[in-house]
């Protein structure tokens, strides 16, 4: 949902007179569809079909590299954020989408580590650390 209002909010303004919202918009647009990919795949638990995938591994390194793009897009998009912009509509827009940009980047960021967490096995109680799945 974060990811949808920054890319909505810029592709409300005159994106296309500036070069760096382009960046911002593919930037958003790109891991808002990877991001609603995943989730369709754990929503049908297709994870399961592809068991030969590490899919711990696989989301780490998706909201790592998603989080390092989102800082990139975050500080683009809040450079290009001009205050005396001749259309006042177009201002607070970008100055939202800044915004969430901002919070979208700590969003992925904590989900690389809750992935981090994942992937080594960490976070896991004594009742689930003595399950085997030997049969």
């Amino acid at each position: 949902v974060l990811g949808l209002l920054v890319w909505a909010l810029i592709a409300d303004t005159t994106y296309h007179l500036h070069a760096a919202y382009g960046w911002v918009m593919f930037v958003s647009i790109f891991l808002w569809i990877l991001t609603v990919l995943f989730f369709v795949t754990y929503l049908l638990q297709l994870q399961l079909k592809f068991y030969m995938i590490p899919w711990p591994l696989v989301l780490m390194i998706f909201n790592a590299v998603a989080t390092i793009l989102y800082v990139t897009a975050f500080v683009t998009c809040a450079a290009a954020v001009q205050p005396t912009s001749w259309r006042q509509w177009d201002y607070n827009r970008r100055a939202a989408a800044s915004f969430f940009a901002c919070i979208t980047m700590i969003t992925y960021g904590a989900s690389t580590f809750f992935s981090f967490r994942a992937w080594k096995g960490l976070g896991s109680n004594a009742a689930t650390s003595q399950v085997t799945d030997r049969a």
